[in-house]
């Protein structure tokens, strides 16, 4: 089982940088993918970021593509997302969710098929 916190979130203006935090606890954490969501006032939760187990594959919501990195420190068991030119439309909740890796890559941009989801962080964007 993986218990997920995130953290780093905060009100900034239009064009600053947050860096958010996943941490997690449990013995196993290198044998899930990672992925970060938002969910927006009145908008149903989106795929952002995921990362691999290994973080050698990385996959980004075009709508934050090159401005947004997501890492990993397996060691440290945190997964992170580096917000840089924040934009008011990514005001959200953001979540990071976890799911075992032994069910492969596919499909990681789907909500469903995240096992453990944290309570997430929230990010407000003044322009």
């Amino acid at each position: 089982q993986v218990r997920l916190v995130e953290s780093g979130g905060g009100l900034v203006q239009a064009g600053d940088s947050l860096r958010l935090s996943c941490a997690a606890a449990g013995r196993t954490f290198r044998s899930y993918h990672v992925g970060w969501f938002r969910q927006g006032p009145g908008k149903e939760r989106e795929f952002v970021s995921a990362t691999s187990w290994s973080d050698n594959d990385t996959s980004y919501a075009d709508s934050v593509k090159g401005r947004f990195t997501i890492s990993r420190d397996n060691a440290d068991k945190v997964v992170y997302l580096q917000m840089n030119s924040l934009k008011p439309e990514d005001t959200a909740v953001y979540y990071c969710a976890a799911r075992y890796a032994g069910y492969g890559l596919a499909g990681l941009s789907g909500a469903g098929s995240y096992d453990y989801w944290g309570q997430g962080t929230q990010v407000t964007v003044s322009s």
